[in-house]
């Protein structure tokens, strides 16, 4: 009988797993009906396939969210692209107005000098019969006379020549700048047809991102719901585990990014400190070699002798990182913490909608600073700092690579390891750990 019943329960654990039903182990007329050894294989073999589904589907999950992570990247890259094309043509553009302005003035200029050339030209004339070397002979009264007629003459031609010396260069300047003008405006449409594949490419990036977003939402609540019926749980309580699996994967990627920032930033401390060692021992070697390479003299005496230190102190490590500015970064963080919960729209720059580079922009206008909306060229136009200088307010950016020029994210740092963010179309703009995504790989001080 104890054989009999741990057979029956475990043949009924089997298939209860499994959600196939099973002949369980059951008096029936006085006898008992004992489960044949292919059914004890079929129901094993069902609850291994069963566990198999489950961790499929758990990597399914897995996988799903990579992909809309990755969905998410390639729009924001295009999005910031778009904003570097826009970018480049606004400088495009102030660069063929000042180009116009320099070809109107140097035009002016021209006409001018054609106009005083001109007029030496009808003076000269009119002054001619009077000027000629033949007048200064047969007029003159006497030699003093006719040095000061060649003179005059002399000093007209010169006028003469130098007006029209000052025509020749006003022309050639005014013909350079006014094909420097035209090769702007050249420039600038070429600029704004290719913001406008940018605009229309980031649009389409867009696009995919929430269709990827819609359909892998989609995706996981299918396998969800198929992960609740082979757990035999409520879809419900299956939802709930899988948020709490992946705010833990989140919560542990979190800590070992800032494990390795630590680590990091110990490292590179470490470094720094043996290269001022190293060039602090280099310098010692050079000035005792100096001193013993130099002719021997006796001291000279001194009165009140000053002992010698015991060893070399090391100087205090200088701080190569500008001070950021308090009042301005106080007011560019409460401007930005003011902006959570508005949504992220590409391009955007408010005032109640933002893109990463949008927000970062706003932010410090209302700390007194002005920056361009793209976050490379926000990168480039600030202070690079290393992650363990950072201050509040603060920019921090993701790039692709470790070249500034594949940035394509950037957030306004609030101190403690958080930052202000517009992070990406679905998500509102929201304060979180810098760690929370993907570690950041540039810091720059505006």
């Amino acid at each position: 009988m104890h054989r009999v019943g741990v057979t029956a329960l475990a043949l009924s654990l089997v298939t209860g797993l499994s959600g196939v039903a099973a002949a369980s182990a059951a008096p029936s007329g006085g006898d008992h009906v004992y489960p044949s050894k292919h059914q004890v294989r079929d129901a094993r073999h069902r609850v291994a396939q069963a566990a198999d589904d489950v961790a499929g589907i758990k990597a399914q999950l897995v996988q799903a969210d990579l992909d809309a992570q990755a969905a998410a990247i390639t729009a924001e890259q295009a999005a910031e692209r778009y904003n570097g094309a826009r970018w480049a043509l606004q400088q495009a553009r102030r660069d063929s107005r000042v180009a116009d302005r320099h070809a109107r003035i140097a035009a002016a200029d021209v006409r001018r000098q054609r106009d005083a050339y001109a007029a030496t030209v009808v003076t000269s004339y009119e002054m001619g019969p009077s000027l000629s070397p033949v007048a200064a002979l047969q007029g003159s009264d006497g030699m003093s006379s006719m040095i000061t007629t060649m003179s005059t003459l002399q000093n007209a031609q010169s006028a003469m020549d130098h007006t029209f010396d000052s025509y020749t260069a006003s022309s050639t300047l005014a013909g350079v700048a006014s094909d420097q003008a035209d090769a702007a405006r050249a420039k600038a449409a070429t600029l704004a047809a290719q913001a406008k594949t940018a605009r229309d490419q980031a649009a389409s990036a867009a696009a995919a991102a929430d269709r990827a977003s819609r359909e892998i939402a989609a995706r996981k609540s299918q396998l969800i719901h198929r992960l609740a019926k082979l757990q035999h749980i409520s879809v419900s309580l299956a939802e709930q585990r899988q948020a709490g699996i992946e705010e833990a994967a989140r919560e542990a990627a979190q800590r070992a990014a800032e494990k390795k920032a630590r680590e990091e930033a110990a490292a590179a401390r470490a470094a720094k400190e043996r290269q001022q060692r190293e060039e602090a021992a280099q310098q010692a070697a050079a000035q005792q070699q100096a001193q013993s390479s130099s002719p021997t003299s006796p001291p000279s005496p001194t009165s009140d002798p000053t002992p010698e230190p015991s060893g070399p102190a090391d100087p205090p490590t200088p701080s190569d990182d500008p001070p950021a500015p308090a009042s301005g970064a106080t007011r560019a963080i409460a401007f930005a913490r003011s902006q959570i919960g508005d949504p992220y729209v590409w391009g955007a720059a408010g005032p109640n909608a933002w893109d990463c580079s949008g927000l970062t922009m706003g932010a410090w206008r209302a700390g007194g600073i002005s920056l361009p909306h793209y976050s490379v060229a926000q990168y480039t136009e600030s202070t690079p700092i290393s992650r363990d200088s950072l201050r509040p307010g603060d920019l921090v950016f993701w790039g692709s690579s470790s070249s500034p020029s594949s940035i394509y994210h950037v957030a306004l740092y609030v101190g403690n390891g958080m930052i202000i963010q517009a992070p990406r179309t679905g998500r509102d703009v929201e304060e979180v750990s810098m760690y929370y995504w993907i570690s950041p790989n540039f810091f720059a001080r505006p």
